[in-house]
């Protein structure tokens, strides 16, 4: 016989939390429903997207055609006018043959086999070189493609790596030799700072318009990118000589510091360059240098997007030690080679106990690196305490979105709909947003005490809620965050129904 509290538990209406949660496990080895059901649920921030490579190949070819480039059918370079030999104007060149469909493979992962001569680590980082034309100039049209593509996969909040300004701090106050004196070069380069930012301030102020332009944002009917919080990295091309990656990092802090749209640094180009794998240790150091002058400037890193064969071993033994001990990242972008580390039970040990949160891309792994599944870290990851959230990379090179990574995990790891939730949550707290956390823990989450007793999402929240939502821009996104979901948890899922 039941208890009496057992039958009151049998006999009481299951939240709608709970009826998500029974219908997600009655659907998650049917990929249809699963699709379906993970394109509506509310996925936060994506926190690791390359504002260039988010863009889909048929864009470029659109802007390349319209804006006169040419394309050598050949190499698949984009150039500008005139075209040089060997080129032919885009717009002409996509009439005939089969030169469109050539171009999105040569631009993007589509259709692409592994093959003699190229790999898919090789294929991946070339097609930057061949359409990088195609987006100058195109820059608005890049955030408001971002953004469409964001709000149509109920992603709220994004973090796009972007580099203006990153040249003239590279050519211009980067010029000089190198010297291992941190402060003799920044003093060097201090003085070439604020015209740069100044001319970035007003870059952004241009591009954000015009985005929101393109998206009708203050008419009547504006697209869903309008509502999506757009924030940027700025990304330090770390394959140049150190007095250049120095320089663009001074940039980088100094830019954050001044511009509140720019939230966090990060260092970007192949982790596997000779150059990186010269002056990875470098680079830390200046990192760490330049943290400790701008202690509230964020930083995320690529670090650990290499595997076993692609370096040699003694490369796979410290990129992620370094980046969270040496240059103070407080998120880790990849992270696939951990498994590799020196002591790397005690580094995951750390990154759990200071929350350094790895930003995992799932397809961007198996595409470049060739890593999956059971041979992908995300699960030790998890049994760590590490704290993950989901991210896309390059959503247009590699042609998918958002949901696609949600899938991906949920068809790939033991994944429970309370799992998804935490890495979706993640991506908001562990953003670079400004202001405190909604949050008073995060393992397991719990409300702060200024919004303790409030309804999660609750459209008028009262009193010091209010008054936390009014004053952090991170609250305030967690807060619709919550809403969203019990939005999407009030939905009449058919749980116990047939499957189909």
């Amino acid at each position: 016989m039941l208890g009496l509290a057992a039958t009151a538990a049998l006999a009481a209406p299951a939240s709608n939390a709970d009826r998500t949660a029974r219908y997600f496990d009655q659907i998650k080895d049917q990929p249809v429903p699963l699709a379906i059901f993970l394109r509506r649920m509310p996925k936060g921030g994506d926190l690791h997207n390359h504002l260039a490579g988010a863009i889909y190949a048929e864009s470029m070819i659109a802007w390349a055609a319209h804006d006169g480039r040419c394309v050598n059918l050949t190499t698949m370079v984009l150039s500008g006018a005139p075209c040089a030999e060997g080129a032919v104007p885009v717009a002409s060149a996509i009439k005939t043959g089969t030169a469109y469909h050539d171009m999105v493979d040569a631009f993007s992962m589509r259709d692409f086999v592994a093959h003699s001569g190229e790999s898919g680590h090789d294929h991946f980082f070339a097609t930057f070189d061949k359409f990088g034309e195609a987006d100058e100039g195109r820059d608005a049209e890049s955030v408001a493609e971002a953004a469409n593509r964001a709000a149509e996969d109920n992603v709220s909040y994004l973090e796009l790596m972007w580099s203006p300004g990153m040249v003239e701090a590279a050519f211009g106050a980067g010029a000089s030799p190198w010297t291992d004196d941190f402060d003799a070069q920044y003093a060097r380069n201090a003085p070439k700072m604020a015209a740069i930012i100044a001319k970035t301030r007003a870059h952004i102020d241009e591009t954000e318009a015009k985005a929101r332009q393109l998206m009708a944002c203050d008419t009547p009917a504006p697209r869903a990118g309008c509502a999506v919080t757009i924030r940027y990295l700025a990304q330090v091309i770390r394959t140049f000589p150190p007095q250049m990656v120095f320089a663009q990092s001074q940039y980088g802090y100094a830019l954050v510091s001044a511009e509140p749209r720019f939230v966090g640094v990060n260092l970007v180009a192949p982790e596997d360059d000779p150059i990186t794998l010269r002056d990875y240790d470098k680079q830390m150091r200046l990192l760490g240098w330049l943290g400790k002058r701008y202690p509230a400037v964020p930083l995320t890193l690529h670090a650990g997007e290499v595997t076993m064969g692609l370096v040699p071993t003694a490369d796979l033994r410290f990129h992620i030690r370094e980046a969270v001990e040496v240059a103070g990242a407080r998120r880790i972008g990849h992270g696939v080679d951990v498994k590799y580390e020196a002591d790397a039970a005690g580094l995951l040990r750390e990154m759990a106990a200071r929350k350094v949160m790895v930003e995992i891309n799932l397809t961007s792994n198996d595409v470049i690196l060739g890593v999956v599944g059971a041979d992908h870290p995300f699960q030790a990851y998890r049994a760590a305490g590490v704290p993950l959230a989901l991210s896309t990379d390059d959503e247009g090179v590699s042609r998918i979105d958002l949901t696609h990574e949600f899938e991906r995990a949920v068809r790939t790891y033991p994944l429970s709909y309370a799992d998804l939730k935490t890495l979706v949550r993640n991506s908001l707290d562990y953003s670079f947003a400004g202001g405190e956390s909604l949050w008073a823990s995060n393992a397991p989450y719990r409300v702060a005490a200024a919004c303790a007793g409030v309804r999660l999402g609750e459209p008028n929240p009262p009193g010091k809620c209010k008054a936390l939502l009014d004053h952090s821009e991170r609250a305030k996104l967690e807060w619709a965050l919550e809403r969203d979901f019990a939005a999407f948890e009030a939905s009449d899922w058919p749980v116990g129904r047939e499957k189909h």
